[in-house]
């Protein structure tokens, strides 16, 4: 969450969601040289355990907000006001066991397994589109031309075999 390219897709992203009613499903894949992304991860994943519209809330904001979110201690000071504007107790320690830890390693382990090469990675996913079933988009601005392009393919694929 601390990518400056992925904080400038976001909003993209959430309009793209919302106008086509499409799911979207966020993997957490923290860079190294980020020096307080993996700890936002884990706090998203803990306001996850709440509900996952929440963390998904908290993640927008941290994009939002990334200019301002210097150091560690700062996305502390955020993350206790993201908490209380929404009459949230923020726990002393928000993982404790490293449970949540896990899942944001698993992600980023996902990733390097399946040759993620770059931040961030958006693929339009169909059952129906022409070659694979996934489209990786680069350019973030063709977006919403790519989604209706692979909408049409759909369409096309469906008819074609009688669905």
């Amino acid at each position: 969450m601390e990518c400056p390219t992925c904080g400038h897709v976001n909003p993209i992203l959430i309009q793209a969601a919302a106008k086509y009613n499409i799911p979207w499903i966020r993997h957490d894949f923290p860079l190294p040289y980020h020096a307080w992304s993996t700890q936002a991860a884990i706090n998203a994943r803990w306001f996850d355990t709440k509900s996952k519209k929440l963390g998904d809330e908290y993640r927008d904001q941290v994009f939002a907000n990334q200019a301002s979110i210097t150091t560690l201690a700062v996305l502390q000071q955020f993350t206790q006001k993201f908490a209380a504007d929404r009459k949230i107790q923020l726990p002393f320690a928000v993982d404790p066991q490293g449970t949540l830890s896990a899942l944001v390693k698993a992600d980023a382990a996902l990733g390097q397994r399946i040759g993620i090469e770059h931040t961030p990675t958006i693929w339009i996913v169909t059952s129906q589109s022409r070659g694979a079933p996934f489209i990786e988009v680069q350019d973030y601005s063709r977006l919403f031309q790519i989604i209706d392009q692979a909408l049409a393919d759909t369409k096309s694929a469906s008819s074609k075999s009688g669905k």
